[in-house]
């Protein structure tokens, strides 16, 4: 059984950066697509980024330009590293995996989450 185990959240001030870690056992990680979703109070968990098992990535547009996502095989763990934070920003993050190592935006197709983590961002 795959567990996904997110740390690194914690409170900031609108500008700062934090870097989210998502450290994974129990699976064949490095064949594994990771994403990272959020979900801010009241609304839906909505995708933030994601990398495939070949390193692509794919973000979504309120976040391009500002988070970066990546990977460290040797460690089992994908990270989310997050600059300029808004307000908006604030949410629970989850770390999520898929087996067939394509990435996606759609949240059903991934097969394992984490417990998320909290952002929050303060003006």
């Amino acid at each position: 059984q795959v567990q996904l185990v997110e740390s690194g959240g914690g409170l900031v001030q609108a500008g700062g950066s934090l870097r989210l870690s998502c450290a994974a056992s129990g699976g064949i990680y490095s064949r594994y697509a990771m994403g990272w979703f959020r979900q801010a109070p009241g609304k839906e968990r909505d995708f933030v980024a994601a990398m495939n098992w070949s390193a692509g990535t794919d973000y979504a547009d309120s976040v391009k330009g500002r988070f970066t996502v990546s990977r460290d095989n040797a460690k089992n763990t994908v990270y989310l590293q997050m600059n300029s934070l808004k307000p908006e920003d604030t949410a629970v993050y989850y770390c999520t995996a898929r087996r067939s190592g394509l990435m996606t935006r759609l949240i059903d197709a991934y097969d394992y989450w984490g417990q998320g983590t909290q952002v929050t961002v303060f003006s």
